[in-house]
């Protein structure tokens, strides 16, 4: 019978956590994707890369609602058999509460494997697939920067200015500044201009202007009736250059076993492996690996529901401390982070504080239930 009834707890307090976190992810996913359309807009990324990158953002979305999930599942599912007074049911089965605090709390370790593979290995993997798609994209919707009367620098080392875009697609009185280096530079102004295909490659079509080039301060210029301008190879000035959080774990604790080595010719092998981003890479690190574990004591803060039942006039004050402390840690937990620092001992004690708590209020759960 006491399988039976855990079974049956357990499946409901999955699925209602499962219906929480894909609803409220998908809310902030399909809210961010709103806001990912700039790639298509403003910095000229094909649709396929707009997708992708929009769709490998669920992940990241999936593992910062996870806590709040398991908490709001947990102590509804709870409060819900107290108000139908299911759990009376149970405690004159012979359950007893202890041993009821007992299973869930092994229970929530199934949850913090799987917090601890989504934010360890999952996350960082889609983070940096998502990245790679813009780093090998081109400028696949040119024509969907340029806009009239404005200085247009969302393309690398270029930048663009016209007067007008007449029905026929010509740019009228354009200006184009394509700087080579910090020395080097080539200017060209055109009195129209059309974009075409040429051999399968997008070329910004010239007629009629002059370009003026300065190479190593030396000053040189040159008329063309036609001219055509390359703009196949572009790429935009969004950021392409890999993240702290896009490393794999393997790669961040390596760096930190190198840093204290100090090898320095191994750190420059891993991106982003520098003794000024040390501090960026622990709590990174903190993040994925420690995290995970306040999930038991999440589940914990939603079991004291149990310790006053419906028929208790103190019920409602119980419930109310239960929501209020739970909601209240996860928003410390989520700034957590920021306690971590370069300092290895202050790292230590953060990083045993899940278990300390957790221990702590399963023994405020012996000295409640001790009779």
């Amino acid at each position: 019978m006491k399988k039976i009834v855990y079974k049956k707890l357990a499946k409901d307090c999955i699925n209602f956590f499962l219906l929480t976190i894909f609803t409220i992810s998908i809310i902030i996913w399909v809210l961010q994707a709103v806001n990912y359309l700039d790639f298509v807009i403003e910095d000229g990324h094909g649709f396929l890369v707009y997708f992708n990158y929009t769709l490998l953002s669920f992940p990241k979305i999936f593992s910062k609602i996870f806590p709040f999930a398991i908490f709001l599942a947990f102590s509804y599912i709870l409060l819900k058999y107290e108000n139908k007074n299911e759990l009376v049911i149970f405690w004159n089965f012979g359950i007893k509460k202890i041993q009821f605090v007992n299973f869930f709390m092994k229970f929530s370790f199934l949850f913090v494997l799987i917090s601890l593979l989504l934010n360890s290995v999952i996350t960082p993997f889609t983070l940096d697939k998502a990245r790679s798609f813009i780093r090998t994209s081109n400028l696949d919707f040119f024509e969907s920067i340029l806009k009239p009367k404005k200085f247009i620098d969302v393309v690398g080392n270029l930048t663009i200015y016209f007067d007008e875009k007449n029905d026929n697609s010509e740019l009228k009185n354009i200006f184009l500044n394509e700087r080579i280096n910090y020395k080097n530079s080539q200017t060209t102004f055109a009195k129209t201009a059309v974009v075409i295909i040429k051999k399968n490659k997008k070329v910004l079509r010239l007629y009629d202007g002059k370009t003026i080039n300065n190479l190593n301060g030396k000053i040189s210029e040159f008329k063309f009736s036609k001219s055509d301008f390359n703009i196949s190879g572009l790429d935009s000035k969004t950021i392409t250059q890999k993240k702290t959080q896009e490393n794999s774990t393997r790669e961040l604790i390596k760096c930190v076993l190198v840093i204290n080595n100090t090898k320095i010719e191994t750190i420059d092998k891993i991106t982003n492996c520098r003794l000024e981003n040390l501090e960026n890479i622990f709590q990174e690190l903190y993040s994925r690996l420690i995290k995970p574990f306040y999930i038991t004591f999440l589940v914990a803060i939603s079991l004291l529901i149990i310790l006053k039942s419906k028929s208790d006039y103190l019920f409602n004050a119980n419930k109310f401390k239960v929501y209020f402390f739970g909601f209240a840690f996860i928003i410390f937990l989520e700034s957590s982070s920021k306690f971590v620092s370069t300092n290895l001992i202050q790292n230590l004690l953060i990083s045993i504080l899940p278990i300390f708590l957790t221990l702590s209020i399963y023994i405020y759960f012996l000295r409640i239930l001790k009779n």
